[in-house]
């Protein structure tokens, strides 16, 4: 069994966790956790292509790009867990029989880094989702020749 450091799990998290990089390094290939992260990034990632290609009005586009919003989130929520999980609980989950390692600032320096790209990427999704939400009824109401609301 390999020593699996917290600072790198952390690092990776923050960097490929979208990707599920972090899984990969802690949990090995077979994680199926692990294999189920790339797909809806790379799903976010073509509404971010559609959009860039076709424009705002693309309806798909507005349904993919949340899911790229929401799987950096969870990503920067698993580097902040993990950053923040206690040497000792860490050693005995990940390191069992092994000499105790102090994590120290690098690790912190990346649930900082989390912390800031993961509360602002989930405060844009959250807004970019309810923007289209509400442009999207709007339209709906007006192909009804509903009254718009005030």
């Amino acid at each position: 069994m390999r020593y699996r450091s917290k600072t790198l799990a952390a690092w990776l998290a923050l960097l490929a966790g979208p990707l599920g990089a972090h899984r990969f390094y802690l949990h090995g290939w077979g994680d199926l956790w692990a294999w189920l992260h790339p797909w809806p990034t790379l799903l976010g990632v073509a509404g971010v292509l559609r959009m860039r290609s076709l424009g705002q009005d693309d309806q798909l586009a507005w349904l993919l790009i949340p899911v790229l919003g929401l799987m950096v989130s969870q990503a920067m929520l698993a580097g902040i867990i993990i950053g923040l999980t206690p040497d000792e609980r860490w050693q005995a989950r990940f390191n069992s029989g092994r000499t105790l390692r102090a994590s120290g600032w690098a690790a912190i320096i990346a649930v900082i880094a989390a912390l800031m790209i993961g509360g602002a990427t989930l405060m844009g999704t959250i807004a970019f989702g309810g923007q289209k939400f509400f442009e999207w009824q709007a339209a709906s109401d007006a192909r009804a020749g509903r009254a718009p609301l005030r």
